[in-house]
Formats: C-alpha cells, sequence, structure tokens
C-alpha cells in the first residue's frame, strides 16, 4: 500500500520534530525556587505576633523569653476581646460589682471545651492597653484564672536593653 502525498509530509515533519532536542526553560523554574525560598523564610519565623490592634498601646519591658502561641484577651478602652471577638465592653465590666467578669468566664469556659487536649491549667495572654485601670486588670485575671486559665502573660513591647 503506496501512502499518499500527505502521509508522506506528516512523516517526514514528525521526523523533523524528534530529530530537534528538547530544552528546559529555567527562568520559570528559578522563579518559582525564589517564590518557595520566600514563604519559607516568613512562615519560620520562631517568634509569635500577636494581634495588632491601633486602638492598644502596650507598655514596655525587658524580657528574655520569647511569647508562647496562646489564646489573646485584648482589652483596650471601649471593651475587651478574645482573638478579636467582641465580649463585653469595659464600662459594663469595671462597673460590675462582682470580683469577675461573667461574660469572660462564659466565653473562656466555651474555648477551654473546644481543646482537644484537656489539661488542668491553659495559657492565655493578656494584651491590655497600658492606660486599662488596675481595677480592671485584676478583674480580667482572677475571671481567667478562676476558669483553668491560670497561666496568666502579660503582653508587652519589648525594650531594647542598653549595653555598657
Amino acid at each position: 500500500m503506496s501512502n499518499s502525498s500527505r502521509t508522506k509530509r506528516m512523516i517526514a515533519l514528525n521526523k523533523a520534530r524528534r530529530d530537534k532536542s528538547s530544552s528546559l526553560n529555567m527562568v520559570s523554574l528559578m522563579d518559582i525556587f525564589t517564590i518557595l525560598v520566600f514563604f519559607l523564610l516568613v512562615t519560620s519565623t520562631d517568634s509569635e505576633t500577636l494581634p495588632s490592634s491601633k486602638s492598644i498601646k502596650l507598655p514596655t519591658s525587658t524580657t528574655e523569653k520569647q511569647p508562647k502561641k496562646t489564646l489573646v484577651v485584648m482589652v483596650n478602652e471601649k471593651d475587651i476581646r478574645i482573638n478579636g471577638k467582641y465580649i463585653v465592653g469595659v464600662k459594663e465590666a469595671t462597673n460590675s460589682r462582682k470580683a469577675s467578669i461573667p461574660e469572660l468566664a462564659l466565653a473562656l469556659i466555651k474555648h477551654a471545651n473546644k481543646q482537644k487536649k484537656k489539661k488542668k491549667r491553659y495559657n492565655i495572654t493578656v494584651m491590655g492597653d497600658k492606660e486599662i485601670p488596675y481595677k480592671l486588670l485584676k478583674k480580667i485575671m482572677l475571671t481567667c484564672a478562676g476558669t483553668k486559665f491560670a497561666n496568666i502573660s502579660l503582653a508587652v513591647v519589648r525594650k531594647q536593653v542598653e549595653k555598657s
């Protein structure tokens, strides 16, 4: 059986394509590796960043330890929040005659019940504005301690230690 001219042309074209050596475009590969390196650098930091709020000015302190990843209670002049979720207003919490804050206690108990690993004491970080009254800070800490969140850390801005 003889091949038609079209078939012969297709066979010749395929042979010509096979004879050329293929090459690898390294530009795209280098871009992918660069992005991967930057991603790994950004995500591999060993310090925790606390959620930032423009309405909270943290006190300064010298510290040697890096913070651990914990539940964060944020307190500004208007409200108390857990991981950014509104819990109760500062005025309500301050004016209450109770030693603890019931709304905060309820939210902390719910959070403790959601934990996979049950513990006797959980860690918590109180991130409070440096102008909040001590009375309110004391109520928050008493509430936390009463709801299994007894390992309390206070968030501060790290001050550079002057070396002499």
